[in-house]
């Protein structure tokens, strides 16, 4: 994956998902264990006929500590006068009345069978968690966001390296191919009036969701993106895949009607004064913190180039209070996986207490369970990797993240079967291909239970 344009790139307008590309690559990696672990040879891949019944997620993800009305005006400040990259917006811009969505296809590309069900889960909910006046718009109608849908190969012969992006003042993608560069531009706008979002078509669900989710927010509100900004998917962190009750505050604040588009951040400020009660805080990226966990997260650098950005980052968040000291060990840990396993074992485990001092047993606790159960698995410990998915799975079906719950179902069917409870890990393996044929789509979901399954003693 590449580093996030944030307004910039080959397309300068393109707010796309190309950082959170890199970062869900070593998710990847570190969850499915896909390039840590060989499929071993006697190890069985699933049939793809014999797959049980594929299942998705319904409702509004769990719920996420609370927030001050302090933080969430700081946040809202923020993400909103500034892009991915930094480059302040001088002010606020937002749609103006009632919002639209249609979708079309590029070509004779199909449309996948769960993004019309998503989207309209995803509309119910910007209606009633945020307040927005949004709906699908009626067949002919010039809409306000129009999501197209192409192969990924073609998106990204227009923007190299991109998962999935978002353009102004466009509708469509003939509409942006044809755009020049300063109709893509986001600190020109004065107000939204039109914007596509780009998606593939032929990547697994839980990825064309989590674009779906991500580029419609941004389309609608804030543009940036801050890993200090915890329990949401502004954050560069990719814990959250969905958008979080937190989030759709922040989508609730962009349309207060004591907002309008051309204010500027004095003027926001000023017009909300109940809920600013705490100043700004600096941006976090000073210092080369965030440097160095981009750097540790960079799949194109080698395995000892990236322990070393993860061990500084360790060093640069050592005094911070917040969540970058977490992520700086979550990401050590990633890291050093091949070359320090026990480096990694010990970043992991220190991780995980640090989120649930933070945040309790959340989805940042489960993404870190993938890890420590693959460890005890490995180590011929069925029990201590049943203790650690206990608590991971209602997180991760709790937060709506698809690859983190089939993963742990998966690694919790193979400690069943050492224990030799065969019937019960049979009926917990189904569970988890179902997830996964979400989450990695039927091309992917059965070298990923391999995989997992490789790791058991003997397989």
């Amino acid at each position: 994956m590449i580093h996030d344009m944030a307004g910039r790139g080959p397309r300068d307008g393109a707010r796309s998902r190309g950082g959170r590309a890199v970062r869900r690559a070593m998710a990847v990696c570190a969850m499915a264990l896909s390039s840590c672990v060989p499929v071993a040879q006697g190890v069985a891949v699933p049939d793809a006929a014999a797959l049980p019944p594929v299942k998705r997620f319904t409702g509004a993800p769990a719920a996420t500590p609370r927030h001050s009305r302090a933080e969430l005006a700081r946040d809202f400040l923020d993400l909103t006068f500034a892009l991915e990259n930094g480059q302040d917006l001088p002010i606020l811009t937002r749609f103006e009345g009632p919002v639209t969505i249609a979708v079309e296809r590029v070509g004779s590309t199909p449309l996948p069978p769960t993004l019309m069900p998503d989207l309209t889960e995803l509309i119910a909910r910007l209606r009633a968690e945020a307040g927005i006046d949004i709906g699908q718009a009626r067949p002919g109608e010039a809409a306000s966001i129009t999501v197209s849908v192409l192969p990924l190969r073609e998106l990204q012969r227009v923007v190299p390296g991109a998962a999935c992006f978002v353009v102004p003042r466009v509708a469509g993608w003939a509409a942006f191919r044809r755009a020049g560069r300063d109709r893509l531009d986001w600190t020109t706008l004065t107000e939204r009036r039109r914007a596509t979002v780009v998606l593939p078509s032929d990547v697994p669900p839980q990825e064309i969701r989590d674009c779906l989710h991500e580029e419609v927010a941004q389309a609608l509100g804030p543009l940036g993106d801050l890993f200090r900004v915890p329990h949401s998917i502004f954050n560069d962190d990719n814990m959250h895949v969905v958008l979080t009750d937190r989030d759709m505050a922040l989508l609730r604040a962009a349309y207060d009607p004591r907002l309008r588009s051309g204010m500027t951040r004095a003027q926001v400020t000023a017009s909300m004064p109940t809920l600013l009660d705490r100043p700004a805080m600096p941006r976090p990226d000073a210092g080369g913190w965030a440097q160095a966990v981009r750097q540790a997260m960079d799949p194109a650098r080698s395995d000892r180039a990236r322990t070393a950005a993860a061990k500084d980052a360790v060093r640069r968040a050592a005094s911070t209070p917040d969540e970058r000291l977490a992520l700086s060990y979550l990401v050590l840990g990633r890291a050093a996986l091949t070359r320090e396993p026990g480096t990694a074992l010990d970043a992991f485990m220190e991780a995980a207490a640090r989120y649930r001092r933070l945040a309790g047993r959340g989805i940042h606790d489960a993404q870190i369970a993938t890890q420590l159960a693959a460890f005890a698995l490995s180590s011929g410990d069925p029990d201590a990797a049943l203790r650690t998915t206990d608590g991971a799975i209602p997180a991760a079906d709790g937060a709506q993240n698809a690859g983190v719950l089939a993963t742990l179902l998966l690694l919790r069917a193979e400690a069943l079967d050492l224990k030799g409870q065969s019937p019960m890990a049979a009926r917990v393996r189904r569970e988890g291909l179902a997830w996964g044929r979400y989450a990695w789509g039927d091309g992917g979901v059965g070298a990923r239970a391999a995989e997992v399954a490789a790791l058991a003693p003997g397989a």
